[in-house]
């Protein structure tokens, strides 16, 4: 698939309504065209930034209610912001980890006799 995901994960999103509308050929095979490619595209974009499917189908409800991309745009800009605060608060937890593992081990290079200004790599 030129989409790069599997048969599987198309058609729950077809079940989930995020791929509405797919054609059918008489044989009943499903035939996607340029417009539901790029509407896979964007949902994997949308996943790629860290919005859930539900999120995903939130928006797509924003743009089918209001039939706006503005508002559309609006609501993903407000996700995405959301995001980015959840991501800053990650990595100072993460900054903060990093600094707990150096103190523990240079706290354990001290016991061991080494120098706590060598650091060593782990294989």
């Amino acid at each position: 698939m030129q989409a790069g995901l599997s048969v599987r994960t198309i058609r729950y999103y077809e079940e989930l309504g995020l791929l509405p509308g797919v054609r059918r050929r008489a044989s009943g095979r499903r035939v996607y065209g340029p417009d539901e490619l790029e509407r896979l595209r964007f949902i994997q974009r949308l996943k790629a930034l860290g919005c859930s499917l539900a999120e995903i189908r939130e928006l797509d409800a924003v743009h089918a209610i209001g039939g706006s991309t503005a508002a559309m745009l609006a609501r993903l800009d407000a996700l995405l912001a959301r995001r980015l605060g959840e991501l800053d608060a990650r990595i100072a937890e993460l900054a903060g980890l990093r600094g707990e593992i150096g103190h523990y081990r240079a706290r354990i290079a001290g016991r061991l006799g080494r120098a706590a200004a060598e650091p060593k790599e782990d294989p």
